[in-house]
């Protein structure tokens, strides 16, 4: 089994929190690899820039989920995922979504939209928590 550590943010700005839409319609939170030499917070804030546009500060860790995904490609190998998260503060609501990575939208959510949206349990989990620490 492949071991592959991610870092993301639930970014917020005023009372709204960062969500990306995939092709498929599912909402998400950004997030992705961690580059080799790359610490936590860098990688962060590289993917919550890449995959959403938005340029964000770091407030503080919010904590990590783990979960096991068979990887869709010819060798179908299990990968144990760590994500580690990070409560984000962005300067406005400006956002464009990385279509090459599959996002078709991107938006600023208002924070008690944004756990119905999300599309997995342990994202839903993460927003509560950074809800509570704004």
């Amino acid at each position: 089994m492949r071991e592959e550590i991610s870092a993301g943010g639930v970014v917020y700005f005023g009372n709204a929190i960062l969500l990306l839409r995939k092709y498929n319609g599912d909402w998400v939170l950004p997030k992705g690899k961690v580059k080799n030499n790359e610490k936590l917070k860098e990688a962060a804030t590289r993917e919550v820039f890449e995959e959403g546009g938005v340029k964000a500060e770091i407030i503080k860790y919010l904590g990590k989920i783990n979960y096991t995904f068979r990887h869709i490609n010819e060798s179908e190998e299990m990968v144990n995922k760590t994500v580690h998260w990070f409560l984000m503060s962005a300067k406005n609501m400006d956002c464009i979504p990385l279509k090459k990575e599959g996002f078709i939208d991107a938006r600023f959510v208002h924070i008690n939209r944004a756990t119905e949206l999300a599309k997995y349990d342990d994202e839903r989990k993460i927003i509560v928590k950074a809800i509570k620490e704004m």
